[in-house]
């Protein structure tokens, strides 16, 4: 019964759900998908890649740069498609290893079947990516604005305090 069920029902649930074959293309090209050759291609060319790569990602969306600095990309290569796609033509283009096939693949089948190789080619790029200074935020300004107010206010209270403090000494020897 199981062989009835592999041969016969499952091919044809698989056939009724992949009508184009996206599914089937993305799967067989993560398989030939070789990251430890492409990892050593990118240690070799890192000098030479690091300028083009830095003004790619200068001249990205601000979603691109946000899934380079996230590490949980899955669900974010999903949500910002059209974005990613463009991200893989243009490292295509500066020859980024890796990229050019992936870009290839993503235009057949899409970026969900296939964002194991997205993810991957976004990890090796995120080392070219300069670390922004952080900039004082105004959150932050305004917390700080905010403690300034409440010591002057602890310090208004203390000095009120001082006063009804000696007043009241002040007006127990009278009582006697």
């Amino acid at each position: 019964m199981t062989s009835v069920w592999k041969t016969k029902v499952l091919t044809g649930l698989n056939k009724l759900f992949d009508k184009d074959g996206k599914k089937a293309a993305a799967a067989e090209f993560l398989k030939s998908f070789n990251k430890e050759e492409i990892g050593k291609e990118i240690d070799d060319k890192k000098t030479e890649l690091e300028p083009k790569v830095v003004e790619v990602v200068e001249s990205s969306p601000p979603e691109i740069k946000a899934l380079l600095k996230d590490k949980k990309t899955a669900s974010k290569i999903k949500k910002n498609g059209p974005a990613v796609t463009k991200f893989l033509e243009e490292l295509a283009k500066i020859d980024f290893p890796g990229a050019k096939p992936v870009s290839d693949a993503v235009a057949k089948s899409g970026t969900t079947p296939l964002s194991p190789a997205i993810a991957f080619i976004l990890e090796k790029v995120a080392p070219f990516v300069p670390k922004e200074e952080p900039k004082p935020e105004p959150e932050a300004e305004a917390a700080a604005e905010t403690t300034s107010r409440e010591v002057a206010v602890e310090e208004e209270k203390k000095e009120e305090e001082k006063p009804a403090e000696a007043a009241a000494p002040a007006a127990e020897p009278e009582k006697q």
